[in-house]
């Protein structure tokens, strides 16, 4: 029985554990859609889950809560983009708290899908895809079309 067992440990520590959800939220909503293993899936959406409403708030609080989250506390120089002087934690967060926030804004939860899709070949691992609801993958081709 798993009574009081509020998460899954994954056989990692505190510290590791934060900082991989972190890095996977990232990754999931710059790209709006990660392969994973279907547990960390279901994990990684209490996250993501948290973020985007945290994100609908829209207020400085929640916008610092969201960096913490992130585990994104300052500037780093290698981690600051050449184009933009921009690191990554804040083009996430600029994405989550523009783009998604109005994306869910009449949504009132359940912004995040899970797709089973087989086994991993190494280990055979149940894999799944985690995206958003809205989520269309990019047509092959498609920027061919905007160059003519």
């Amino acid at each position: 029985m798993r009574h009081r067992k509020a998460f899954r440990k994954f056989g990692r520590t505190a510290e590791h554990r934060e900082a991989m959800f972190a890095n996977m939220a990232m990754a999931l909503i710059e790209r709006g859609r990660i392969k994973t293993t279907d547990a960390k899936a279901k994990e990684l959406r209490r996250v993501a889950e948290k973020l985007v409403t945290l994100g609908k708030s829209g207020t400085l609080a929640a916008r610092r809560r969201v960096y913490a989250q992130l585990k994104a506390p300052g500037k780093h120089p290698k981690d600051v983009s050449s184009e933009d002087g921009r690191t990554r934690a804040q083009k996430v967060v600029d994405a989550l708290f523009n783009d998604l926030a109005e994306r869910f804004r009449e949504r009132p939860g359940g912004y995040t899908r899970i797709i089973k899709v087989g086994n991993r070949k190494g280990d055979n691992a149940p894999v799944s895809f985690l995206e958003f609801v809205d989520y269309e993958p990019p047509v092959p081709g498609a920027e061919a079309d905007d160059d003519e």
